[in-house]
């Protein structure tokens, strides 16, 4: 009898043991597959999206990009806009994305928009409009911001292959 009790108290410690490790894993599962995403409810242009985050519309203005302008009543639509709004639209309408915040960028401006680094998988959107040339590098009142050396790699890149707005067929960088 106490062999049974012994080899009972064994195998409900054996599978505690297991029900635990099962527990981290899906724990861990769950932290890395819970990662704050938003479907992209509308593309307003090349550089500002909206999404629908904790129960409310937001505008999210990409950091470190400046796509000329399209929507901006003050001011007409500028050269090659159409273009970094439509690649915007094509990579993003409809999809699902990851926002990420810059602390020395902080949050918001002074327009309330949200701003981020756009993710679509693997691949910052920012950093990819940068680099196929529909969009310029903007840093906003000399902050350095996390990927600002990636992102002037890419515009130097893109001016140098003359892709999209570089292109002399275009604006040759010339937007507003």
């Amino acid at each position: 009898m106490r062999t049974k009790k012994i080899l009972y108290i064994g195998v409900v410690l054996v599978l505690a043991g297991a029900a635990v490790g099962v527990s981290k894993i899906s724990t861990t599962e769950v932290k890395t597959s819970n990662q704050e995403v938003y479907e992209v409810k509308r593309v307003d242009d090349g550089d500002t999206i909206e999404i629908f985050r904790y129960g409310r519309k937001e505008k999210v203005r990409f950091i470190g990009i400046d796509t000329p302008e399209t929507v901006d009543p003050r001011k007409v639509v500028q050269c090659f806009g159409k273009e970094a709004s439509a690649k915007t639209k094509q990579l993003l309408t409809g999809k699902t994305v990851r926002i990420e915040f810059d602390p020395v960028v902080g949050e918001r401006d002074k327009y309330d928009r949200l701003l981020a680094y756009v993710w679509l998988g693997n691949e910052l959107i920012n950093l990819a409009l940068l680099r196929e040339g529909y969009a310029h590098e903007y840093t906003y009142r000399s902050q350095i911001y996390k990927y600002q050396s990636d992102f002037k790699q890419a515009e130097a890149g893109a001016r140098q292959s003359e892709a999209g707005l570089w292109s002399p067929q275009t604006c040759a960088g010339v937007t507003k």
